[in-house]
């Protein structure tokens, strides 16, 4: 027998999902046959589909047709952010993404995980926050219950486990702050 997990014992958190068994079904499948293949430029139509779906999207978001969004009634995402290729929101939890945000290509946020001192393996929500005008770079991971402060960047590849300072430069696994950031002269 397995002293660490035994998965025989995992269920899922009563609600976890937010929604119905049905509801998600029906995400999933309009995630694949409608948000998925739409053109390139059809950002208005997935931004219509996700609110569809219970997202609160601000306008003139950009999300690209290859973004993955677990449970959408339990994203949101401000004014004017860009949600790059590959990019997934494990919105087990609730995702909030504020205004001006750029979340470039395969980055990954995770709004749970496991906890693995109990064999039942339990899911652990985590709510995720990025802050306004803040850029997550290409490939960075996001761990359950972090915020990214406000305007600060995270480089790419950097894997975010802590709260992170507003208005800083981070990178590193475990990411870290490294300096400000400066701001363009206008």
């Amino acid at each position: 027998m397995n002293e660490f997990q035994r998965l025989d014992l995992f269920s899922l958190p009563p609600g976890l999902r937010g929604r119905s068994a049905l509801a998600v079904q029906l995400w999933w499948l309009a995630q694949a046959a409608l948000f998925r293949p739409s053109p390139q430029i059809a950002y208005g139509f997935r931004r219509w589909l996700l609110r569809r779906f219970g997202a609160r999207i601000g306008r003139k978001v950009l999300i690209r047709p290859t973004a993955t969004i677990t449970y959408p009634w339990k994203v949101s995402i401000g004014d004017y952010s860009w949600i790059g290729d590959d990019v997934t929101l494990y919105s087990l939890s609730a995702i909030h993404i504020g205004s001006h945000v750029v979340v470039s290509q395969r980055s990954y946020l995770c709004a749970a995980d496991h906890d693995m001192t109990s064999p039942a393996f339990p899911i652990r929500e985590g709510p995720v926050r990025i802050e306004d005008g803040a850029w997550l770079a290409t490939d960075v991971f996001v761990g359950p219950a972090v915020t990214v402060g406000y305007g600060a960047v995270v480089g790419a590849r950097s894997a975010v486990f802590r709260a992170l300072p507003p208005a800083t430069v981070c990178h590193g696994n475990p990411c870290r702050p490294v300096r400000p950031r400066s701001r363009a002269a206008s």
